[in-house]
Parts: structure tokens; C-alpha cells; sequence
């Protein structure tokens, strides 16, 4: 799973920061080989910080990231393994 072509909303490329793009795509890529097809990410202002909170059910997983922002930014977004191609998406684009 995720080893496929990835694709983007309109919805990701005009609010998310590239550099949180690639964070994120970076932290489905270092899960165990067994991974849930739909992965959640929940971003918000931490003070100075960007948290990132990773989570999927199956096999349950959940991480918290806090990355040094100057503005960082309240999301929801999803990973989402289709068998075809990953898509990253807002949860509101869902």
C-alpha cells in the first residue's frame, strides 16, 4: 500500500504548505508493511509549533509530530490507498 502514484486535492496544494505535504507523505512512508488503506492526519497550532497528529485503526496506530512554524495551521486530512493510487485530500473534500 502507498507504493503507488500519488495524487493531491486543489483543495491540499492551495492550504498546506509543501513541506508539510511531504512530511506527511514521508510519515505513512516509514509505517510497518502492514498498514490501514486510510490514514488521518490532524494539524494545529502548538505555540510556536505545527502539531501533527498521525492516526489509523487498522493496525491501530497514532503518533504526534511538533515541527518548528512561523504560522502554523489548523487541518484534517486524510491519506487515502485506493489499490490504484494514494490520494491526499481535506477531510472536507471527503
Amino acid at each position: 500500500m502507498f507504493t503507488n502514484e500519488r495524487y493531491l486535492t486543489c483543495g491540499i496544494d492551495n492550504t498546506i504548505p509543501f513541506e508539510l505535504q511531504i512530511f506527511m507523505w514521508e510519515c505513512v512512508e516509514r509505517l510497518p508493511e502492514q498498514r490501514d488503506y486510510l490514514q488521518v492526519f490532524e494539524l494545529k497550532p502548538s505555540g510556536p509549533m505545527q502539531s501533527i497528529s498521525h492516526k489509523s485503526e487498522e493496525p491501530e496506530y497514532h503518533m504526534v509530530y511538533l515541527i518548528p512554524s512561523d504560522a502554523p495551521i489548523t487541518a484534517k486530512i486524510y491519506i487515502i490507498d485506493d489499490g490504484d493510487h494514494s490520494t491526499m485530500l481535506l477531510a472536507e473534500e471527503y
